[in-house]
């Protein structure tokens, strides 16, 4: 597998992991958090800042790297990062993202048992299964 270009903060809500954060891109649909490595920038370091700049989440730390998946759009590699849980986050806020042509984001979490709907594009989808796939193991069952 190539080399990944995007880095994916994976964030859940808590340690059941059956709610991952999303937003609502005004033109774009629904999506996850992800962004270009710069160069020179590792995947978990560009992970971070893409949380901060796109969600205006700060203070967030790596838990463990998910690996990498290829998206199949546009040949972009992802590196999925699963974060630690910030237990302060609200159920829905909006972070205004100046690097994205300066959209306002409106964020909130998806249900991972839910299938997404059209609302979200094709490789968004795909990330949801393939994150899924990725932590069925780590999910808390109580």
């Amino acid at each position: 597998m190539s080399f990944a270009d995007k880095a994916c903060p994976v964030v859940f809500r808590d340690s059941s992991l059956q709610q991952i954060l999303a937003f609502e891109h005004p033109t774009a649909g629904r999506q996850l958090v992800k962004g270009r490595i710069e160069p020179g920038e590792n995947a978990r370091a560009a992970a971070l800042r893409e949380l901060a700049e796109e969600a205006g989440i700060a203070d967030m730390a790596i838990a463990t790297d998910l690996g990498t998946w290829d998206s199949g759009h546009h040949g972009h590699i992802w590196s999925l990062q699963l974060c630690t849980f910030k237990t302060q986050l609200p159920e829905t806020w909006t972070h205004y993202c100046s690097d994205d042509g300066g959209h306002e984001f409106r964020f909130f979490w998806h249900d991972v048992n839910r299938e997404p709907d059209d609302g979200w594009r094709p490789q968004y989808r795909r990330a949801l299964r393939a994150i899924c796939e990725r932590t069925r193991a780590l999910r808390w069952r109580g």
